[in-house]
């Protein structure tokens, strides 16, 4: 499955944003979606999940109450609406997918990334 994220740009604190994730894929619904976002310096972390019945959940606990995911499985796309943006959320962003029959629970598809900058 190849993945294209887009949605990001540079946004003042306390904005929303609305990043998309566009799957290729005949078969969307067999993969769980993630989002990660990976800050100047840090590692990567997950930001969100959700499965292919469209039960997420927010993983990144600074994002509890301000981030939802979300997916379409009609149109192959999964979201993160981001709202009451902070300046640490400042990252790329980076839209994953994996085969939710898989024994691991890596995910191990990727799409390029897109960079989100919230200025103070």
């Amino acid at each position: 499955v190849q993945l294209q994220a887009s949605g990001g740009g540079l946004v003042q604190a306390g904005d929303s944003l609305r990043l998309s994730c566009a799957a290729s894929t005949r078969t969307f619904t067999n993969y769980d979606m993630g989002w990660f976002r990976q800050a100047p310096g840090k590692e990567r972390e997950i930001v969100a999940r959700i499965r292919p019945s469209g039960i997420g959940a927010i993983n990144l606990d600074s994002a509890k109450g301000r981030f939802t995911i979300s997916r379409d499985n009609a149109k192959n796309t999964v979201y993160l609406q981001m709202n009451s943006l902070k300046p640490e959320d400042t990252a790329v962003y980076y839209c994953a997918a994996r085969l939710y029959t898989s024994v691991s629970m890596d995910f191990n598809f990727w799409g390029q990334g897109t960079l989100v900058t919230v200025s103070s």
